[in-house]
């Protein structure tokens, strides 16, 4: 009994760690031209959930002259990666310019249409 607990430890372990060498290889395969491999990585462990508190456009960069992606109602949940400077937008009483790079790594939300502070308490920085 004690072997075949030892042999489903062992192969446990193998598993996780060919799938965690797999994850690592994936997420630094697909870097944009902003970031290197390693901070992808680290951005990818740093995700934070954020929430709408209105319907909100999700766009392909921070800017209301980019492409909507797809758009999401009130308390909608989105992954967030990392918050940076965008355009400037005046909405709903609220003016600024800090954009949220949602978890795919390829959509924007403007902050002003996020539950909590200004980047939807998004703490870090691109």
């Amino acid at each position: 009994m004690h072997l075949r607990a030892k042999v489903f430890t062992t192969v446990a372990a193998a598993l996780l760690a060919a799938s965690g060498m797999a994850a690592s290889t994936a997420s630094a395969a697909v870097p944009t031209d902003r970031e290197t491999p390693t901070a992808a990585a680290d951005r990818a462990i740093a995700n934070t959930w954020v929430y709408t508190w209105t319907g909100a456009n999700i766009r392909s960069c921070a800017s209301t002259q980019c492409s909507i992606n797809y758009s999401v109602p009130a308390n909608y949940q989105l992954s967030a990666i990392c918050w940076d400077y965008g355009e400037w937008v005046s909405q709903n009483g609220v003016s600024h310019n800090k954009w949220v790079l949602l978890g795919s790594g390829a959509s924007w939300i403007w902050g002003g249409l996020l539950k909590g502070n200004e980047t939807g308490n998004v703490p870090n920085k691109c």
